[in-house]
C-alpha cells in the first residue's frame, strides 16, 4: 500500500506541473499556491473539524514540526516551483527536479544517520538513468545543448525544499489524524505565504479569473494538495523518507504517459527504454530479499 500511496502521488503531481508550466502567464505564483491550498482547506474542514478540538493538544505539543513542514513543504516549493516556471524550460525543471532523491537521502543521513545500503544506490542510478533518457530524448549529446538560467536554481531550491520536508515527516506526531495534520501545515504555510502574496498583490499581479484558472485551482487544490499530500506523507511514515524519496523519478515517465494519452503525443523507443529504467530503479532500491 505504501508504494502504491506514493506512486499515485507521483501521478498526480505530474499533471500539477502540466498545469503549472501551462497557467504560468495567468496565475502568478503566489497566487497560484495561496488559492490552491484555500481550496485544500475547504475540503479538508469537514473531515478536520470534528477531530481538531480533540486532537488540539497533539497539534499544540507539535507546532514547531507544523511549521517546518508548512514552509518547507506548502510555502517554498510550492512559490519557488510556480515562479521558476516563468524563467526555465520543462526540461531544465524536470531535470533539476530529479535532485530531490538525492537531497533526501543526504538530509535522511544527516539527520537521523540513515544508512544507504549498495542496492539503494544502484536503484538511484538506475532511475536518474532513465530520467535523462526521457529528458535527453535518447541523445546524450543533448545535454551539451542544455543552458541554465536563476529559474533552474530556484528549481534547485524548491529541491533541497522539498528534501527537508520529506525528512521531516519522519518525526510525524503519533496518534495525530493525517487530515487534521495537513491541516495544520497547510494553514501555518499559508501564514508565511501571505508577505509574499501581499508583494505580489501591491506589483499588479493578479489573476485572471475564468474557466481554466478555476479548474486548474480545482485540480491542484483537491488533487496535488489534499490527495496527493495525504498519500505522500503517509507512503513517506511507512517505508521511510531514503526509499520513499525514488518514487519522484516517476514523474517523468507519468508525464511521457500523460502526454501521449491527452496531447497525442507519439510514444518513441527512448520513452519506453526510460520508463523501464526508472522502474528496474525503484524496484531495485524498494525490494527486499527475505529469507
Amino acid at each position: 500500500m505504501p508504494y502504491l500511496l506514493l506512486t499515485l502521488s507521483a501521478l498526480i503531481w505530474s499533471g500539477n506541473f502540466v498545469i503549472s508550466r501551462a497557467m504560468n502567464n495567468v496565475i502568478p505564483p503566489a497566487g497560484f499556491v495561496f488559492w490552491r491550498w484555500v481550496v485544500a482547506l475547504v475540503v479538508l474542514l469537514p473531515v478536520v473539524l470534528p477531530r481538531l478540538r480533540r486532537e488540539w493538544p497533539i497539534v499544540r505539543a507539535n507546532l514547531g514540526l507544523i511549521a517546518v513542514c508548512g514552509l518547507f513543504g506548502v510555502t517554498l516549493f510550492n512559490f519557488l516551483i510556480y515562479t521558476a516556471m516563468h524563467y526555465t524550460t520543462a526540461i531544465n525543471a524536470a531535470l533539476v527536479n530529479s535532485a530531490i532523491p538525492i537531497f533526501i537521502l543526504m538530509f535522511a543521513r544527516i539527520f537521523y544517520g540513515q544508512r544507504v545500503v549498495l542496492r539503494q544506490h544502484v536503484g538511484i542510478a538506475l532511475s536518474l538513468i532513465g530520467v535523462a533518457a526521457i529528458i535527453l530524448r535518447g541523445d546524450p549529446s543533448r545535454i551539451l545543448t542544455l543552458s541554465f538560467n536563476h529559474g533552474d536554481l530556484l528549481v534547485l531550491l524548491a529541491a533541497i525544499a522539498w528534501g527537508l520536508y520529506s525528512v521531516a515527516i519522519k518525526r510525524y506526531p503519533q496518534g495525530l489524524n493525517p487530515f487534521v495534520f495537513l491541516f495544520s501545515m497547510t494553514v501555518a504555510g499559508l501564514v508565511l505565504l501571505i508577505p509574499f502574496y501581499a508583494w505580489e498583490i501591491a506589483q499588479g499581479q493578479l489573476m485572471t479569473l475564468n474557466q481554466p484558472t478555476v479548474l486548474s485551482i480545482a485540480y491542484v487544490g483537491i488533487l496535488a494538495s489534499v490527495v496527493a499530500f495525504t498519500a505522500w506523507n503517509h507512503g513517506l511514515r511507512q517505508i521511510g523518507p531514503h526509499i520513499g524519496g525514488q518514487f519522484v523519478h516517476l514523474m517523468p515517465a507519468f508525464s511521457t504517459i500523460l502526454a501521449v494519452i491527452f496531447l497525442g503525443e507519439r510514444l518513441q523507443s527512448f520513452h519506453i527504454a526510460g520508463i523501464v529504467l526508472i522502474s528496474a530503479g525503484i524496484l531495485c532500491a524498494t525490494y527486499k530479499i527475505r529469507a
